[in-house]
């Protein structure tokens, strides 16, 4: 029987489930950062998502070979080209001890198309129709040959503990972005993990859930402590030391230690999640300049950058669809010319320059801190004097949202495993209502690029779709709609026994749940 536990300290959660009595199998977990929320809607990242993973289920996740695996959801069909019937596992329960119902399904869909970040994502769907406890109808405006993709992202909340009024009269189900709130603070997912203990930039303790549907896993792991730790070397030393079990990510200078020690593995993949640096139209008259822009692109040298900072461990860029995604254009080539650069500025009327801000996180992206300084530093070649800021990402995102710099960092995997995703999230016009442009903060606008997304989310022939997407990639090369810096590769370090190698993917969504340690 599930008991409450309340934890008094400030700073850390003040309601959670406790599942097991004692841990067996204990696995301490340091990554550059914490989870910024509890809350799965709260914002749309990496670290939003890895936490989801452990305290929640999808309906349907991906595999590490990018196939769909049934989670919460057993089975599926088409019903018609606009409607998909999901069935339920039966039995699931939250933390809390409620049954899983599909009127859980209807209710956490309903609150991510009311999520700043999440409803983009969503914008082609438009309800979800119950036809009893275990099934549900997921319907779409229009043939949308993305469903499945989009459903992973779909976590089913406990409705009944997220309803009703906290103790000061606030709504349990408020969605606030970098705020104070119950969902922010308390969790009750279906997950193998149920958080027994937080305190931010701290420490996290996730304890089994004895409840947990998927008895079939071969997953032993009872305990999980996870420890931000921001230094990468410090981070790397732990591992070494035997202080952690597992790490993320592992630095490129410190790839070649953690493979040839013999007490740790090194994991690696090959990474789509695409780094830009985005330019403010809207605080800075000059980059609403085409020439500008593509001033800014040419000065900066991705491939330097991808050599020395990043130590090889990447890809260089030209766009945001990494090659094997269907608008990835072979065609577009990173630009790098500084002559060319000083061209462009004195025939845009900028030839001695201006004067920037740019903000960047210091402990979000591999070396994101070194690679924002040594862009300021190219940008000083062209005479565009940069006044840099960096700051971890609990402080980054809240900046990011206020759009508080005329240059901003931001990488991106996309959501869906789709080229459209990056377009609808970081260079379509801004839409509050739709979500499009959620993460745009350099206020780029192309109708062109939009209807050709629009058209390529509607059209399910496969040829018809990549000939559209490549076409949008082209136009948002040719505007330098953004900077795109390198696709980030993945590594991570375990301790030998540590069977890491199973359950992590090129989402960087590690299925701790699966984990097995010797």
């Amino acid at each position: 029987m599930n008991k409450f536990i309340r934890i008094a300290a400030a700073g850390m959660m003040s309601l959670t489930f406790g599942a097991v009595a004692q841990a067996d199998v204990t696995v301490k977990v340091a990554y550059d950062a914490d989870p910024v929320s509890l809350d799965p809607h709260e914002q749309l990242s990496g670290g939003t998502l890895q936490f989801s993973h452990m305290s929640f289920d999808p309906l349907v996740r991906w595999t590490q070979d990018l196939q769909f695996e049934p989670r919460l959801a057993e089975s599926w069909e088409q019903i018609d080209a606009t409607t998909t019937r999901f069935h339920l596992r039966s039995g699931v329960k939250f933390h809390s001890g409620n049954v899983m119902t599909a009127t859980d399904v209807d209710w956490t869909f309903d609150r991510l198309k009311e999520s700043p970040d999440f409803k983009g994502i969503f914008s082609l769907f438009t309800d979800v129709k119950v036809i009893d406890d275990h099934t549900f109808d997921l319907i779409t405006s229009e043939p949308y040959p993305l469903v499945l993709h989009t459903v992973t992202y779909i976590f089913p909340m406990d409705s009944k503990f997220y309803s009703g009024t906290t103790d000061d009269g606030k709504d349990r189900s408020e969605l606030v972005k970098h705020g104070d709130s119950f969902a922010s603070r308390n969790v009750s997912g279906t997950g193998p993990f149920v958080v027994s203990e937080r305190e931010q930039g701290v420490k996290m303790v996730f304890d089994r859930f004895d409840g947990y549907w998927d008895t079939e896993t071969a997953g032993n792991v009872d305990q999980i402590i996870l420890t931000p730790i921001k230094e990468s070397p410090t981070r790397v030393a732990a591992l070494l030391s035997g202080d952690v079990d597992f790490i993320a990510p592992v630095p490129p200078t410190d790839l070649a230690r953690v493979d040839e020690n013999d007490s740790t593995d090194l994991i690696t993949m090959p990474g789509t999640r695409i780094i830009t640096f985005q330019m403010n139209q809207e605080r800075v008259e000059a980059l609403k300049d085409v020439r500008v822009r593509q001033a800014i692109d040419y000065a900066v040298n991705n491939a330097g950058i991808v050599d020395r900072i990043m130590r090889g461990f990447g890809t260089v860029g030209a766009q945001a669809s990494p090659a094997g995604y269907l608008g990835h254009n072979p065609e577009l080539a990173p630009r790098f010319d500084v002559e060319k650069a000083k061209a462009l500025m004195a025939e845009a009327g900028y030839a001695d320059g201006f004067e920037i801000t740019m903000m960047a996180p210091n402990n979000r992206y591999v070396n994101d801190d070194k690679i924002a300084q040594a862009v300021a530093s190219m940008l000083a070649k062209i005479n565009i004097k940069v006044d840099l800021q960096t700051m971890p990402k609990a402080q980054y995102w809240p900046a990011f949202d206020e759009r508080a710099a005329d240059m901003m960092m931001i990488g991106w995997h996309s959501d869906t495993e789709d080229s459209a995703n990056f377009h609808q999230f970081l260079s379509h016009c801004a839409d509050a209502e739709t979500g499009n442009g959620q993460y745009n903060s350099g206020n780029f606008c192309n109708a062109e690029a939009d209807m050709l997304m629009a058209k390529a989310n509607a059209e399910t022939d496969s040829g018809k779709r990549a000939e559209m997407l490549q076409q949008m990639e082209t136009i948002l090369y040719n505007e330098a709609a953004f900077i795109p810096l390198h696709w980030q590769n993945l590594a991570w370090g375990a301790r030998k026994g540590v069977h890491a190698d199973k359950i992590v993917n090129a989402l960087n969504f590690p299925y701790f749940g699966d984990l097995v340690v010797d």
